[in-house]
């Protein structure tokens, strides 16, 4: 018997700005699995584009990782709206 490979899902969220896209990245990215084992996610970020890697070995686990992730992503997305554009790094 062979074990079967890993299941995966990939999104790529594009945000107005760099300094947005990597916010988001830093603020999502503490956020460990409360599972050991099962499901891995990665994140990062070129330009204005957070990219997030998922594998996992069922599909129930990936599904609630993923829709985890996105409510997540809105409260992010909807505070930076609330408190506007992201400073430049000085």
């Amino acid at each position: 018997m062979t074990a079967r490979d890993p299941l995966q899902f990939r999104l790529q969220v594009p945000f107005p700005c760099s300094r947005e896209a990597q916010i988001a990245h830093d603020t999502l990215s503490p956020d460990a699995e409360p599972r050991k084992g099962g499901v891995c996610k990665t994140l990062s970020v070129t330009d204005n584009v957070l990219h997030v890697h998922w594998r996992a070995d069922e599909a129930r686990i990936l599904r609630v990782s993923v829709s985890s992730f996105l409510e997540h992503l809105s409260l992010v997305v909807q505070t930076m709206d609330r408190f506007g554009p992201a400073l430049p790094d000085s």
